[in-house]
């Protein structure tokens, strides 16, 4: 092969290779939750692409455990789905090292009931469903108490336990449920009330302001974020999601999906 072939084929490697790592270069993996976040995201993708010409792959995962196992394994970019409380919770218990790109928006948690209109009608001894995932579970409790329907330890903080309950004047019997059953429990005979994530009641066609007999307010510290690694946090791509997410096109999308349940936290 004489030399200048040579050169010539070298030289189409050089801008093939360089055509591949410019599509690699507009492309990032997001993982988040399942549910009517599927559909918001569908609205980030469009914006990235129309306006900082960022293609954005989302991987939905239906637990709270693996979006962020997927972005510790650099099998995604970034996720989009805890709250910074339950961030911190498992940046301390897995050793975690991510970074808040934005916060996202407050999705208040509610109580539900199918057997009462009012917590005046709740009888003594009811039963109410809780998740078992440490950070909804304070939470929760947390909803409760302000209610008035029982108080937990000040020194729990944002994760306190049923075993931090120092009043509960009804005697209300809490069951921990995996998050994404919580739903369902409201045909539970037994139960009278379950407090359900905002996510996860959508996927059982409930709103918060529509069908909760009460929800967080605005003064809530349970917002959510976009979140990446320390390694890539200031990368283009994780800076031009951060702009599209914040995007007037993503608010009023959410505003509409969610039914005006969501607070913005940015």
């Amino acid at each position: 092969m004489n030399k200048k072939v040579l050169s010539l084929l070298l030289a189409a490697s050089v801008t093939l290779l360089s055509a591949c790592n410019k599509d690699d270069d507009s492309k990032i993996k997001v993982a988040i939750n399942t549910g009517p976040d599927q559909t918001l995201w569908d609205t980030v993708k469009q914006v990235a692409h129309d306006k900082y010409h960022l293609d954005v792959e989302v991987v939905a995962f239906n637990d709270y455990v693996q979006p962020n196992e997927a972005l510790f394994n650099k099998d995604v970019d970034a996720n989009a789905f805890q709250s910074l409380p339950y961030l911190e919770m498992q940046s301390k218990e897995r050793g975690y090292h991510f970074a808040v790109i934005t916060n996202t928006f407050v999705f208040p948690i509610a109580g539900y009931s199918r057997k009462i209109k009012s917590l005046d009608a709740l009888p003594d001894g009811a039963t109410i469903t809780i998740s078992n995932e440490a950070t909804t579970l304070g939470r929760s409790l947390l909803l409760l108490q302000a209610q008035g329907l029982i108080k937990v330890k000040p020194e729990a903080g944002l994760l306190p336990t049923t075993l931090d309950i120092t009043a509960n004047p009804k005697n209300l019997k809490f069951v921990e449920v995996d998050t994404p059953q919580l739903a369902r429990t409201l045909d539970d005979p037994q139960v009278y009330v379950s407090i359900i994530n905002n996510n996860f009641a959508a996927l059982a066609n409930l709103s918060a302001s529509r069908d909760g007999m009460f929800m967080e307010g605005k003064a809530s510290p349970y917002v959510n974020a976009i979140v990446a690694r320390e390694d890539n946090k200031e990368s283009p791509n994780i800076q031009k999601l951060k702009e599209a997410f914040r995007s007037q096109e993503v608010l009023d999308k959410a505003n509409e999906i969610y039914k005006g349940d969501i607070i913005k936290g940015w």
